[in-house]
């Protein structure tokens, strides 16, 4: 870790973690509400659409969050069978409306029954957040679903990165008081999180030498998070946001 590497990712940093970044980014769509279970929600199910091209995912996710008349909670609490129905058309790349179907049924059964997605985590943390997104993902699939569905979310214990479950957990544990992660989950420590890993900043990460393992997999996400552990213990994910600035504004690979 020489000198100028820590200095280039602290000034990229302060580039992209400030509110600027928010509007172009999927992160944009829980920054809408102001209700915590809302934003809880509005994230997790944005997160498991987050991959394509970030207009359309902001596009699909507020859609998403239309048919629910902008009451996430609220729907998840009040609804029964037959409101899913609105959710039989949709359709994002390939998470289809049985994708949608299963996710909403198993958030309204988290909601209704089992104190909602913090408390899952709480109790699942075991001081490595490789528990709460395991934990999270077996509560999930408790409900009734198509095995093809179990694709949309990450599972570690089989090698997935878990890109977008990290970066939800990002949004909801982190608070940093630049106004862009959220920092509502307090139970759960910021230095246990977990690095969202991609194509792109694994290029970038790989570029820099903080990441020496090719595939973009959980133990790739490992150690480039080990990595900026050694810049930042409190806080490694803050890099998140230099590796991925770097990537998709700046061209980096």
């Amino acid at each position: 870790m020489t000198d100028d590497l820590i200095k280039l990712l602290n000034t990229k940093v302060l580039n992209y973690n400030n509110t600027k970044f928010i509007e172009s980014d999927p992160i944009s769509i829980p920054h809408s509400f102001t209700r915590k279970e809302d934003i809880e929600i509005s994230g997790f199910l944005t997160s498991v659409i987050s991959w394509g091209r970030r207009s359309a995912i902001i596009n699909k996710a507020f859609h998403m969050m239309e048919l629910m008349d902008n009451a996430p909670y609220e729907f998840m609490m009040n609804s029964d069978e037959r409101d899913l129905d609105i959710f039989n058309n949709y359709v994002y790349r390939t998470f289809n409306s049985d994708d949608c179907l299963f996710l909403i049924s198993a958030l309204r059964d988290i909601y209704q029954n089992k104190g909602g997605l913090e408390t899952i985590a709480n109790g699942a943390f075991d001081g490595n957040i490789l528990s709460v997104i395991t934990g999270i993902r077996n509560a999930i699939i408790e409900t009734p679903h198509l095995l093809r569905s179990e694709k949309h979310i990450g599972n570690p214990v089989k090698g997935s990165a878990a890109k977008r479950t990290n970066m939800f957990l990002r949004w909801m544990i982190r608070d940093d008081e630049q106004g862009v992660d959220f920092g509502i989950w307090k139970d759960i420590p910021s230095s246990s999180l977990i690095c969202p890993l991609d194509l792109h900043s694994g290029n970038v990460a790989r570029k820099l030498g903080l990441l020496s393992r090719k595939q973009n997999d959980w133990k790739a996400a490992i150690e480039l998070t080990e990595n900026l552990r050694k810049l930042n213990p409190d806080d490694p994910v803050i890099y998140d946001f230099a590796l991925f600035g770097m990537g998709v504004f700046e061209g980096v690979s």
